[in-house]
């Protein structure tokens, strides 16, 4: 079944879901039954991802993107198999969507002349404050 993601969908030949062994609750249950989600998501060859977004889901996941350009997410929280596969489902949509927001680009401001003439204001009145508090010395 396809990710939606927003407006994008993740179609089911980009990623691929196995289950495994997993540790976490289940009692006997996790020695007998494969319940833990393995999601593969192919980065690099998803064409539903642009390259940028494509590159900052890899900032993003880290080191869970493996060096054939694979991301995986590993989900074992749950006892059934239905709710590890939401699980990282969810986490890959989640990961998708902050992958999508544009940066916004950082421009150098300078501080006006006001702010300059508050710095210095400010200063000086806290210097005052600490020189108030100093022994009182009697020059004649």
């Amino acid at each position: 079944m396809p990710i939606r993601v927003g407006e994008l969908t993740i179609p089911d030949s980009d990623y691929s879901l196995t289950f495994v062994r997993g540790s976490g609750p289940g009692g006997q249950n996790v020695n007998k039954v494969a319940t833990a989600a393995q999601l593969r998501f192919d980065l690099a060859g998803s064409g539903a991802l642009a390259p940028r977004v494509k590159a900052r889901l890899r900032s993003l996941a880290g080191q869970r993107v493996t060096d054939q350009g694979t991301l995986l997410i590993v989900a074992r929280n749950h006892r059934t198999q239905d709710a590890n596969r939401r699980e990282a489902e969810g986490r890959l949509a989640a990961l998708i969507s902050r992958a999508l927001i544009e940066p916004k680009v950082r421009r150098a401001t300078r501080p006006t002349r006001a702010s300059k003439e508050r710095r210095l204001e400010s200063k000086s009145r806290r210097s005052g404050t600490k020189a108030g508090r100093s022994r009182v010395r009697f020059d004649d």
